[in-house]
C-alpha cells in the first residue's frame, strides 16, 4: 500500500466527505477518488458506503483505519532519506550538428531539386 493512498483514506475517514477531504489535502476530487479506488482494489472490498446523503465507513474501512493510522505514525517517525550526493554524470558534448528535419521542410543550406 502506498503512503499517499493511506493519507487520502485517513483524510476521507476523518471528514466523511470526499469534497472536504480533497480540499484539505489540496488535491482534486478525481485524484482522491482514484486513490481510494486503488486502495479498495488492493484490500479487495469497499472501504466506504457512499450514499447521496452521507458517507460512512464499512467494516473493512474501520479495520483499515486503525492500521493506516499506525502505518502513518511509523512512517512519520522514520528519519528522512539522506540527500543525494552532489554532482552526477557529466553529459557528453554532441557538437553543433543540425536540428532534426521537420516533415516537409527542406534541409538547411541545400537547394531543393526542381521537377
Amino acid at each position: 500500500m502506498k503512503i499517499t493512498h493511506l493519507r487520502h483514506f485517513v483524510a476521507v475517514a476523518e471528514e466523511l466527505h470526499f469534497v472536504r477531504a480533497a480540499d484539505s489535502l489540496g488535491i482534486s476530487r478525481a485524484k482522491l477518488d482514484s486513490s481510494i479506488r486503488a486502495l479498495e482494489a488492493q484490500v479487495g472490498s469497499d472501504l466506504f458506503d457512499r450514499r447521496q446523503e452521507s458517507t460512512t465507513l464499512t467494516g473493512a474501512g474501520v479495520a483499515l483505519l486503525d492500521h493506516a493510522r499506525i502505518e502513518l505514525a511509523e512512517f512519520d517517525k522514520r528519519p528522512p532519506a539522506p540527500p543525494a550526493p552532489a554532482g552526477g554524470k557529466a553529459k557528453a558534448s554532441k557538437g553543433t550538428g543540425r536540428a532534426p528535419i521537420v516533415k516537409g521542410e527542406p534541409r538547411p543550406y541545400r537547394n531543393r531539386q526542381s521537377r
